[in-house]
């Protein structure tokens, strides 16, 4: 077949489609893909030597793509690299517009998709252009600044096999994700040395790092490189990531890169050091709720794992030598299966669902690769590390209990179902017989629909590993047949969901299963294995079964006809329900029918003709369902059922219409209408098959063609239209599931063998229908009969020659529809034959059904043929075998493939030529489209919106006609023709808006009309529609405007591999090579086009501007203008000087929303003019010593040092900023970027005339004090009261103001800015707030002298502005104050004057907290570089953290974190020189002393008032204690690491005050000690961290108060279940916690032993403890205490309320026992029944005891209630009577 192929195309293809070879024209296929390929790679060279880049390019490589879904990669691996090589190219190229970008982006993609096609030998590609790309879109330094539109909204795209919602940030990821295999092999190195530096953790750039390396390092290099690969920065990153501890945002893109790295390398990276580390963090990731009053941190809600990533890792983890994984994902399963039980419900279970899904199908996927996949050139799994059959067996095992626990979740039993699936093909003997037991029982329920909705489809899941049998479960099919009978009750007109699920139920398991009685072969072979006999035995039910289908069937038909579901006055139709049932049922009966051997299928002929003819029913809804049965009956076997069918209904109709005056009546008959329609469906067969019976159909199409009642004749006509259809189309003719059909005698051919077996794609054999001569001659004989005479009827009418009534039109065009949807296929194109004009009649509604018809219809229609893809990849997902691969799909399925593919062809082959009829159509669409009739108008333009889509350049070929009624000129336009120019401009919300299409001739012309036609005398602002369309108008094009290119330029380099691309042979392209001449011309017009750009851009504006300046023009187009000139700043072109002016002026506009415009405008403005700044590079990496990061010598410089300022201007000069943060912490970079030194940067302080035009635009109307009055004026309102923010847009406009004129305009807004500062409305402090961080911004090139001056002004502007804060405004200063990456040397002035005692109590603790807070917001920009400020700070806060005020001490910790901040205990990082945590807490606990001696408990008894005099140590302690705990608070949710051994001095102190109950009276103290432990409950621990916490916890659950023992046990639940897997892995540390719960059971205080038993239960329910014979003996034991005899006391004597030691220890003993028993609450283990037995012997003891045991049963009962009749069998006979006793509670009969 290969050989064979190669040598009719000369070339070997990489991978074609295979379903083209099995199409009936298949032989002609090879010189039509080679004369389309020939075709695009010439033209696609030339467009790119010529440099055309719109429309050739893009019109080329569109066709490359439809190529590519036609054909699949057919083409040579040569022209393949080319291919890629030369997208590679285009896409990279720097100024493209980003449009086109996505567009190249998306075909390069799909080239790159398969890549086993081409090795790393073949092709290699640089991946510093897909960077620099990344960077410049996803990272643009001028979007914000609006001079770069990039399209937010996802456009949808159809693919071969997916639907892409795609934005462009999914577009560049998935581009370099395909091109990441082929990156060099020093690409690891030089993107470490890249993106090394950026590794800062306070800064924003580690997540840009981190994120870089996760989509570009490259993880599929071949062992022997993996030295320039992974190995360089593996262990860097992983000890990172093994330090972090409170989950920053970039941590999951490290999990995501981890996760891809040992999938690609399973078995050469060496993961067991983390495997703990790893389970107990995706265990963390999934946020589960534990223990009772738990807070969630949200950012652990936030930056949780990604699903799909996490079971990636696991599935790789799992196997090797070692079994590590296996270990504990079994444990993770066990620790979280309660979780799955239906009961349980909330936020975290999506993502347990996910997971569950997700893991079966990663682990099957990766049994495909080690076991059935072609090798390829990316590196093999070594044998060591593949999965053994061990492996897969504990995995299945381990998943088996929450999946079934899931089959019931409230989400529904979809995941559920797929992850059986999974698991089935796996080890089916482990999963299907449990699925099977919970199915039987759920059949014969009638009481729970959901259980059965649920068995069912799990069953359909693994219906085909059941069906298939094969040596791991043999008996698997013997179930079928009980299975298909018990669904049988399933078809129930009562439920809806219960009768789909059955449908596809019986459906599923028939496609696999030939109906086929095999009886007879018992007694004639004797070969069969016992299963095989009874397989044959069972398979008599088959006809028994088909027949009580049936008989269903009918009765659910039965109670569905039109008069039993409908009250009179209701719609005809059918509702969404029913024609759902009706599609269920027809297709099941159809596979049944096709499934079924000859046999059966008469006797089931025969009933359906039976129930079809001897009743009538109504068209509607019962009769539909009828007749879809009888077409499937003859869809079958046609000549058996055509021939009972046909003669029947003739027979009937012409007896009804032998009378001529039932051809006139209203109302027909309903016999004649229901055989009408049974005609009609039963003639959907084969061509041939009804060529017989032409002359009686014939006769009767035109008997009732001509019928007056409506239903009547469109009945007629789908009976015409499904005549020409089967005659005139290709189709396949059956889907048995076995090729050729189950008709030979049993004694050759025994079917039970094909039982479930896939189809052979080789051996398809599929029956094709052809049309014949014959059938076409009948086509076209219909055709005459019928469509011309229609035809001319029409033509007549239309030119006034005949009269007809409304009815009779709309019956003609009824006719003229059905004749094209029925020979569609055998039209030729349209050239140009008469069209009848018919716009004079109202019902144009057929015409465009027509004209739609014409435009695209070719024998199917799109949206049909899209729906059917859809519903084929669901049907294959349901029934693919994922573990084999290779296609192994059922035959029906893979026939229905191949019609696609045809269907396919259809439609994307035939017709886009773009030719002048239809040039005329659509101007007769547009016509219609802005008629009179608000529901023509909008039919015709969906017509007109999707024509739009098919033909290319159409669209400019409209506009101008659009345009025209919208002119302001043309007097005589409607408001409907208005309003429908209107709604074609805005399009539909998928298609083409014609408003903003991608080309300067386009929005040249509309924009400048739309906002001109606010003129047009068809307008009126009255009509609410019309204003709304204006809006939505706008609203569209703000949100679809991306910037539009001007520079169309194509670079050489594209051009070389174009120019390769011309001379490669197979097939050799016919186009010449371009000349030089013709080179040299494409430049030239290259240019011209530029060129042309820039023009049109410019008359744009000022066609704009012209309208704005119409005095005329209403507001509101004044609004839209000023819109559509704000979205044309651009960063490569500046604006022309009027637009400068125009925005200028318009900041004083009277208007909000113009002056806000303007105020973007403007800062864009100034970027646009903005002089570029000189730099210079050093290379600071010489002075670098290895690897290590954080506070180093040579970074020392950079620090701020209040010792060596710049406080002259000589040494201003002489300091080298660097203005970036990040630079120097972790490492340096190569080249690191400087400002050159003054002198050679561009003057400041220009005079007038040194100032370019737009320059001096700006500085006039900026010097001119009214102007300026007026702006501070307008910028000092308030807009909305209680809603404004700092706006940053503002502070663009000042920062690029006194970038670009340095201090010239400070004179001017100085006096405005000291009113402002003085005055403390919330406004005008925003105003001053904005205007002096943009002055802090502005300043950074300013030179010293002018600095000096700057500051000496806003020092005292900003101490005024600090004590005039209010509770409104103190946000927006912290925001002008926390200037990000300056060199905080250049701004010393500003942070000693925040330094000056912050807390001084002027002005109220309000004052301080916020002067605190905009000192923070400082600080905390800079990060690492101010270690001196820190320690200044701190020194200065310590003496303060007794304050009092509770709003200055929640400020003071959160200052305390940012101090604490730099204090990172991360891995090759230097101590930091900024404040460490261990030194202060040293500090604090000296202090702290008066409250740690004492026992008691500590009482908060502080009276919040400064009282004069000394206060005695214990009250100074508790109030540090109160600002220590909002610190701890604050930095839980902040820091990276988390200080524990500092954390662990603190927890007795915090475990004495902690409250047990859950009371909201309590005060702050107790309320935020409460708040800490559970925060540090969750932290996550590092193993050597483990012992130390468990000794502070053994202490403390020794001391005296019993709230602290009882706290103890709930922090250690917690911390316990999220570092579950670091737990397991130290043995002693699991001693240790059990031995510490088992001694506070015999706690003398009774809430301690009971949360001491809760406890208990929880760690034996997540399996972190088994319930083993030694400790079961220590209760039994404990149990069997004597309790004293009760004394007689004396009558009035004191009741003794201690309890004897003897009665804890034998309450303990219960509590034990009692907690093993609710450990399993959802099964009964083998120990169970007998300490239940043990546990009643107690139910009369005394109090608490007995409590205890009622609690116990009663739960007992309340969990094992829903599936008692499973448990029961666990116990015997004697204990079920105890049980009994004891569960039902016995006062009822007393």
């Amino acid at each position: 077949m290969k050989k064979a192929q190669s040598d009719t195309l000369g070339f070997n293809p990489q991978k074609d489609i295979v379903y083209n070879k099995l199409l009936p024209y298949a032989d002609r296929l090879d010189d039509e893909s080679n004369e389309i390929l020939g075709k695009i790679k010439g033209n696609l060279a030339r467009a790119v030597q010529l440099r055309e880049i719109w429309p050739g390019v893009l019109f080329w490589t569109r066709k490359l793509s439809t190529y590519m879904r036609l054909y699949g990669r057919k083409f040579s691996k040569e022209d393949h690299v080319l291919f890629i090589k030369l997208l590679y190219e285009l896409v990279t190229i720097p100024k493209l517009e980003i449009s086109m970008m996505q567009g190249l982006a998306r075909l390069l993609i799909n080239l790159l998709k398969k890549r086993e096609l081409l090795s790393r030998e073949d092709l290699e590609l640089s991946w510093r252009p897909l960077y620099e790309l990344h960077d410049r879109i996803l990272f643009s330094k001028t979007e914000h600044l609006g001079l770069n539109w990039f399209p937010k909204y996802a456009s949808v795209l159809y693919c071969r096999r997916y639907y892409y919602c795609f934005s462009v940030e999914n577009v560049l990821k998935t581009l370099v994700k395909s091109c990441r295999p082929y990156f060099s092999e020093s690409a690891t190195q030089e993107m470490l040395d890249e993106w090394r530096p950026l590794l800062c953790p306070f800064d924003v750039t580690m997540q840009r790092a981190i994120s870089y390396f996760e989509l570009f390092l490259p993880t599929t290099l071949p062992p022997e490189l993996h030295h320039k690969g992974f190995k360089l920065w593996f262990d860097e990153l992983i000890s990172l990531w093994v330090s972090v501890q409170n989950l920053p945002s970039w941590e999951v893109h490290l999990v995501n890169l981890f996760a891809r790295l040992s999938n690609d390398n399973i078995g050469y990276v060496d993961w067991d050091p983390y495997i703990p580390k790893i389970f107990t963090r995706i265990l963390r990731s999934l946020n589960l709720p534990v223990g009772t009053s738990q807070m969630m941190v949200p950012r652990y809600i936030t930056n949780a794992y990604d699903i799909s990533h996490v079971v990636l890792w696991v599935s790789s983890l799992l196997g090797g030598p070692s079994k590590q994984a296996q270990a504990q994902l079994s444990g993770l399963f066990n620790s979280i299966a309660s979780f799955f039980h239906p009961s349980n419900h909330g936020r975290w279970l999506m993502k347990l669902m996910k997971l569950l899904q997700r893991l079966p199908a990663s682990v099957v996927r990766r049994l495909h690769r080690e076991r059935y996949k072609k090798p390829t050139w990316l590196t093999p799994i070594p044998d060591s590390h593949k999965l053994t059959e061990e492996d897969i067996t504990d995995f299945v095992e381990s998943m088996m209990q929450p999946v079934l626990l899931a089959m019931f979740s409230k989400t529904g039993s979809l995941d559920a179902a797929q992850a059986l699936q999974n698991l089935a093909l796996m080890r089916p003997e482990l999963v299907i017989p449990p699925v099977l037991e919970k199915t039987y029982p759920a059949l014969e329920t009638l009481t729970e629909p959901h259980q059965l909705t649920a068995t069912l489809s799990c069953m359909i899941g693994v219906a085909r590993s059941l069906v298939s049998g094969g040596q791991r479960f043999p008996e698997g099919p013997t179930h079928m047949l009980p299975l298909l009978m018990r669904a049988l009750p399933g078809v129930d007109p009562n439920d809806f969901s219960k009768c789909m699920i059955t449908f596809q139920f019986i459906a599923t398991f028939v496609t696999l299963v030939p109906l086929v009685d095999c009886s007879s072969a018992l007694h004639e072979r004797t070969d069969l294995t016992e299963v095989e006999r009874e397989m044959c035995s069972a398979s008599a039910e088959f006809e028994d079964f088909v027949l009580q289908f049936m008989d269903r069937c009918f009765a659910l038909i039965d109670s569905s006809t039109l008069e039993q579901t409908r009250e009179e006055t209701e719609t005809e139709k059918m509702t969404h329900l029913e024609s759902l049932v009706e599609l269920g049922l027809s297709s099941t009966f159809s596979t049944i029918l096709t499934q079924c051997s000859l046999d059966i299928f008469k006797v089931a002929l025969e009933k359906v003709f039976n129930f079809a003819t001897t009743n009538i029913f109504e068209t509607r809804v019962s009769g539909r369902m009828v007749a879809d049965m009888c077409r499937a009956a003859s869809k079958c076997h046609p000549a058996e059922s055509l021939k009972m069918f046909v003669p029947h209904c003739c027979n009937a109709i012409n007896q009804i219409a032998v009378n001529e005056e039932v051809l006139n009546e209203e109302e027909l008959d309903k016999e004649l209408l229901w055989n009408l329609q049974l005609l009609s469906e039963v003639t959907r067969v084969d061509g041939d098959k009804i060529l017989p019976y032409r002359s009686n159909l014939v006769q009767i199409l035109q008997l009732t063609l001509r019928l007056k009642c409506k239903q009547g004749y469109t009945l007629a006509c789908n009976l015409l239209h499904h005549i020409l259809r089967s005659s005139a189309l290709i189709y396949p003719t059956e889907y048995c599931s076995v090729p050729g059909g189950f008709h030979q005698p049993i004694s050759d051919y025994l079917p039970i063998k094909d039982w479930g077996r896939p189809g052979d794609l080789w051996n398809l054999d599929i029956r094709w229908h052809v049309p014949s001569v014959e059938e076409t001659s009948m086509a076209f004989y219909l055709l005459d009969l019928i469509l011309q005479p229609e035809l001319k009827r029409l033509q007549r009418f239309a030119q006034g020659e005949q009269e007809m009534s409304r009815d009779d039109v709309l019956q003609s065009l009824t006719i003229v529809q059905h004749c094209l949807l029925g020979a569609g296929g055998l039209m030729p194109p349209l050239k140009g034959e008469p069209i009848p004009e018919l716009l004079i009649n109202i019902f144009v509604c057929y015409t465009f059904q027509i004209i739609s018809d014409l435009l695209h219809f070719k024998g199917s229609h799109k949206h049909e043929f899209d729906s059917r893809w859809k519903s084929f990849n669901l049907v294959k997902k349901s029934m693919e075998n994922r573990l084999h691969g290779r296609k192994q799909h059922i035959r029906a399925l893979l026939i229905d493939r191949v019609m696609l593919q045809h269907e396919l062809r259809k439609l994307t082959v035939e017709g886009c030529q773009y030719r002048s009829i239809h040039q005329e159509l659509m101007r007769d669409l547009l016509r219609l489209s802005t008629s009179t009739y608000s529901q023509v108008r909008s039919r015709a333009q969906n017509v007109l919106f999707s024509a739009l889509g098919t033909y290319n350049f159409c669209c400019r070929d409209l506009i101008p006609h659009v345009l025209e009624f919208l002119n302001p000129d043309n007097s005589s336009v409607t408001q409907q023709q208005f309003k429908g120019a209107l709604y074609c401009l805005l399009g539909n919300h998928s298609g083409v808006c014609l408003a903003n299409l991608h080309d300067w001739e386009c929005i040249a012309l509309t924009w400048p009309a739309v906002v001109r036609s606010g003129l047009s005398s068809a307008m009126s602002l009255e009509k609410p529609s019309i204003v709304r369309l204006f809006d939505d108008l706008a609203d569209k094009i703000h949100r679809q405007y991306e910037t539009i290119g001007i520079d169309f330029a194509i670079p050489a380099d594209c051009c070389a591999v174009a120019k390769q691309l011309m001379i490669t042979s197979s097939p050799t392209p016919e186009d010449p090579v371009p000349s030089e001449e013709e080179l040299a011309e494409g430049l030239k017009r290259q240019e011209v086009k530029n060129a042309e750009s820039v023009a049109k851009y410019k008359q744009l504006i000022g066609d704009l501007l012209d309208c704005i300046n119409n005095r005329n023009m209403p507001w509101k187009y004044e609004h839209i203008a000023i819109g559509f000139l704000s979205l044309l700043l651009r960063d490569d072109h500046q604006l022309p000087p009027p637009a400068v002016t125009f925005f200028v002026k318009s900041l004083n506009h009277d208007s909000l929303y113009v002056r806000k415009v303007a105020i973007s405008a403007l800062a864009g403005i100034m970027k646009q003019i903005k002089r570029p700044h000189k730099k210079v590079t050093v290379s600071p990496s010489e002075l670098c010593n290895g690897m290590v990061a954080g506070d180093r010598t040579d970074n020392k410089w950079l620090q701020y040092n209040s010792s060596s300022l710049p406080r002259t201007q000589q040494d201003w000069d002489g300091c080298v900023f660097v203005e970036k943060t990040h630079w120097g912490y972790y490492c340096w970079p190569r080249k690191l970027s400087i400002y050159a030194p003054l002198e050679e940067q561009p003057k400041q302080n220009l005079t007038r005339d040194e100032m370019t035009e737009r320059e001096q635009i700006i500085f006039d109307h900026f010097s001119d004090p009214v102007f300026i009055n007026q702006f501070i004026e307008f910028l000092s309102l308030e807009d909305r009261k209680g809603k404004d923010k700092f706006s940053p847009r503002r502070f663009c406009l000042f920062k690029g103001l006194f970038r670009n004129f340095s201090d010239a305009f400070l004179p001017l807004l100085k006096p405005h800015m000291e009113r402002l500062v003085a005055d403390s409305h919330e406004s005008k402090q925003r105003c001053v707030a904005e205007i002096i961080s943009g002055l802090i911004r502005g300043c950074k090139h300013w030179s010293y002298s002018k600095v000096d001056n700057l500051w000496e002004v806003l020092c005292p502007l900003l101490r005024t502005a600090l004590s005039n804060i209010t509770i409104e405004t103190y946000a927006d200063w912290g925001t002008c104050i926390a200037t990000e990456s300056r060199d905080p040397r250049k701004l010393h002035w500003l942070f000693e004057m925040l330094m000056e005692s912050p807390v001084n109590g002027e002005g109220g603790s309000f004052v301080d907290a916020c002067r605190l807070y905009v000192l923070q917001g400082g600080l905390a920009q800079q990060e690492w570089r101010v270690p001196e400020l820190l320690h200044r700070l701190l020194q200065y806060l310590e003496p303060k953290l007794t304050q009092v005020y509770k709003n200055v001490r929640e400020r003071i910790g959160s200052v305390l974190t940012y101090i604490f901040m730099i204090d990172v205990n991360l891995p090759y990082t230097q101590p930091t020189t900024s404040p460490r945590i261990s030194d202060f807490t040293e500090r604090i606990l000296v202090q702290l002393k008066p409250l740690t001696e004492g026992d008691e408990e500590i009482q908060n008894h502080v009276i919040e008032e400064n009282e004069v005099g000394e206060q005695d140590e214990r009250t100074q302690a508790i109030k540090l204690l109160k600002t220590v705990l909002k610190w701890l608070i604050a930095s839980a949710g902040r820091s990276f690491s988390t200080a524990v051994s500092e954390q662990l001095r603190l927890l007795p102190l915090l475990f004495k005050i902690a409250p047990v109950e859950n009371d909201d009276s309590y005060d702050e103290l107790k309320r935020d000690a409460k708040t800490c432990l559970s925060l540090m409950s969750q932290g996550l621990l590092y193993s050597e961290q483990i012992p130390m916490v468990l000794r502070v916890l053994q202490e403390i659950a020794g001391s005296s108060s019993w709230h602290a023992r009882y706290t103890v046990l709930t922090y250690l639940q917690i911390m316990v279940f999220y570092n579950l897997f670091s737990f397991m892995s130290d043995q002693k540390a699991v001693n240790d916690v059990r031995a510490l719960v088992i001694r506070l059971l015999e706690d003398e205080q009774l809430e301690v032993r009971e949360m001491a038993a809760t406890t208990l239960s929880g760690f034996l329910q997540c399996n972190f403890l088994s319930m083993d014979a030694p400790m079961q003996a220590h209760f039994e034991a404990l149990c069997k205490t004597c309790l004293p005899k009760k004394r007689k006391r004396e009558l009035g004597s004191t009741v003794d309320t201690i309890p004897s030691a003897d009665l804890v220890r034998r309450h303990a003993g219960v509590l034990g026992l009692s907690a093993c028993i609710l450990s399993s609450p959802y099964d009964v283990p083998t120990w169970m029944p007998q300490l239940l037995m043990d546990l009643s012997a107690h139910l009369n003891d005394t109090q608490p005891i007995e409590m205890t045991v009622k609690k116990t049963l009663s739960n007992f009962r309340r969990t094992h209630h829903d599936n008692w009749q499973q448990h029961k069998q666990q116990f015997t006979d004697d204990q079920l009577l105890v049980l009994t006793d004891l569960l039902v509670s016995p006062c009822y009969y007393a």
